[in-house]
């Protein structure tokens, strides 16, 4: 089921998501069936990350697929991951910069610096526990999704003049005069 995304100005998107309880009885087909459904929202508006936060839910539980960027960056092929209550365990001193966008700020971008490696540890969608060390853009994506279950979004992140560029639209986006392609929350 295609679910509507939220967009900036969303009280759900500031908010530190909760995380999932997996001793809840029926959580795993819960979370097996909001998975589905965020990878359906995902590929509809056209993304290769979404955050439980960006549909609505706060929870920590995310999904990427770098997979859909391998023709440009090979190294993603096989990069395709649905995480539940990820941490973050190590991450480098090394920054990169690069232009992010986010289906959540719907026709806006902004370079961002982030670690060029880090270290995560997460459930997969089938609830094994699961450690990774991810670099590249993989990792870039994965910080990004990892943000908005704090209550982060990249235009925070932004340098300072840029942000200040950008408030305008952002007011507009916050005030409802923005129109994707995809199904957004009112």
């Amino acid at each position: 089921m295609i679910l509507p995304i939220y967009v900036y100005g969303a009280q759900v998107l500031r908010q530190k998501a909760l995380e999932v309880d997996i001793k809840k009885p029926g959580i795993e087909l819960e979370i097996k069936n909001f998975i589905s459904d965020m990878w359906e929202t995902m590929y509809n508006a056209d993304g290769v990350g979404l955050a439980a936060p960006q549909v609505g839910k706060s929870m920590r539980v995310l999904v990427v697929d770098g997979s859909l960027l391998s023709d440009d960056m090979p190294e993603l092929k096989e990069f395709k991951r649905a995480m539940i209550n990820p941490v973050l365990l190590e991450e480098s001193k090394e920054l990169v910069e690069f232009n992010e966008g986010c289906l959540s700020v719907p026709n806006i971008n902004a370079y961002v610096e982030r670690p060029k490696r880090i270290k995560i540890s997460y459930l997969d969608d089938h609830f094994k526990q699961v450690t990774e060390e991810l670099d590249g853009f993989a990792c870039r994506m994965v910080q990004h999704e990892m943000d908005h279950l704090e209550g982060i979004l990249f235009t925070d992140k932004a340098a300072p003049i840029r942000k200040k560029m950008l408030s305008s639209k952002l007011k507009n986006i916050e005030a409802g005069k923005v129109h994707p392609s995809y199904k957004i929350a009112k």
